[in-house]
């Protein structure tokens, strides 16, 4: 089982390397919830420390498919693919998605996703509390004169 490795942290940052993602489905861990195996995805809010985001990379096999549908109490996710194509739903709506496809789904939509090519998919899932983004992008930001260090 592969290990996610600590590249650096400190009190306002945690840097992780998860490697080449082709090599994602070397990831391994037991559900937290059916208590079943899962390869191939790697949850990040606890080896980063995050306190506002649960971000997890997922693969999917060709030709498979989440082996479950589900829906979340409070938070949204989104769901941003990297590498492959297939079908996404949300409750009764079905329809394709490739490379650079990118869905927000709220708490309540019934969720799948499955991978019709003959490539590994691989996806990103950021899951935030619903509503909870007061700030964002610029609006939330100070720019500072900061030197880089790698000049």
């Amino acid at each position: 089982m592969k290990q996610i490795e600590t590249l650096s942290e400190n009190t306002h940052y945690s840097a992780v390397d998860l490697g080449d993602l082709n090599d994602l489905m070397d990831y391994s861990l037991i559900h937290p919830v059916n208590k079943k195996l899962v390869e191939g995805k790697v949850f990040l809010k606890d080896p980063t420390k995050a306190t506002g985001t649960e971000i997890s990379f997922n693969s999917l096999p060709p030709q498979s498919e989440q082996p479950y549908f589900h829906i979340h109490r409070k938070n949204e996710e989104t769901y941003i693919i990297f590498k492959g194509s297939g079908y996404f739903q949300v409750d009764e709506d079905c329809f394709s998605i490739k490379e650079g496809s990118v869905i927000r789904v709220a708490p309540q939509g019934k969720r799948g996703i499955c991978n019709s090519s003959d490539e590994t998919m691989i996806y990103i899932v950021i899951q935030s509390k619903e509503n909870s983004l007061e700030e964002h992008t610029t609006a939330d930001g100070e720019r500072l004169p900061v030197e880089p260090k790698w000049r």
